[in-house]
């Protein structure tokens, strides 16, 4: 799904829609709690700020990339409070300036990155366009956590598309965080585009299967909706046990959403 003369352009275009969506934003609504318990829009904004900087280094100077990250290595969680402390004592402006300088910097460095080749990542090395696509996701969860915080609706493009294959890449974290097993048996994913535009992952004959929104598969992979108020579809004991514990990142799952928290879509 990913296209490597594309994904950095539409990871560009992501970030300019979530900017879009804070501009205007009085200091009461920066300061607006999120659905991620104990962060306000200024800690989500301060986050993705944080992560483009990593994604940058990574891509540019995996030295720096090395050093930078070795504290996180050592405490994940204490490290990523101490560099969100820091982007939160920037001004709004001055973050959102940032943010976008580093965003931005980061897209073009991991596009300059032979295709074929790795950049160093928190736990393994990924290939520039994994990385970006990892990127999207990240804009896209903390995108949602601001627009659920302030009210305001997102207009999705088929830039999910690349969304929707990395989420099917990343089957396995949603059992390595509870601890499981994950299946051996592959799985056939078949999403629908806001275009209308059909993607399909995985054997075409696999007896476990999942349908659905490309929309609201991102929002059950990124934990921003339960998968009760998602229109997704399983088939199979496997596919229908894996719509409750899915997620494109590693680490804890987290609290994630509640059954209704949120209107159905």
């Amino acid at each position: 799904m990913t296209n490597p003369t594309s994904v950095y352009d539409d990871l560009i275009a992501d970030g300019n829609d979530i900017e879009t969506l804070v501009a205007g934003l009085s200091q009461a609504q920066w300061d607006t709690a999120t659905p991620a318990p104990g962060w306000t829009v200024k800690h989500q904004i301060a986050h993705l700020a944080f992560v483009a900087n990593l994604a940058l280094l990574s891509a540019s100077d995996p030295e720096a990339f090395a050093a930078h990250t070795a504290d996180a290595k050592r405490d994940f969680q204490g490290a990523i409070e101490a560099a969100l402390a820091a982007y939160l004592e920037l001004t709004t402006g001055v973050l959102v300036d940032k943010w976008r300088d580093e965003r931005n910097a980061a897209a073009k460095a991991l596009a300059a990155v032979k295709p074929t080749a790795t950049v160093p990542w928190l736990v393994n090395p990924l290939p520039p366009s994994v990385l970006a696509a990892a990127g999207m996701m990240e804009l896209f969860g903390h995108g949602q956590d601001i627009a659920d915080a302030v009210g305001r609706t997102r207009e999705l493009t088929d830039r999910i598309g690349h969304l929707a294959w990395f989420g099917f890449r990343t089957r396995d974290f949603g059992y390595h965080a509870h601890g499981l097993t994950a299946p051996t048996e592959e799985f056939h994913v078949e999403l629908t585009g806001p275009s209308g535009v059909v993607w399909e992952f995985g054997p075409a004959d696999a007896t476990q299967r999942v349908t659905g929104s490309a929309a609201d598969f991102a929002l059950l992979v990124s934990r921003r909706r339960h998968r009760d108020d998602l229109a997704l579809t399983a088939q199979g004991e496997e596919a229908d046990g894996w719509l409750d514990i899915a997620q494109a990142y590693r680490g804890p799952a987290g609290p994630g959403r509640r059954p209704g928290q949120f209107a159905r879509r």
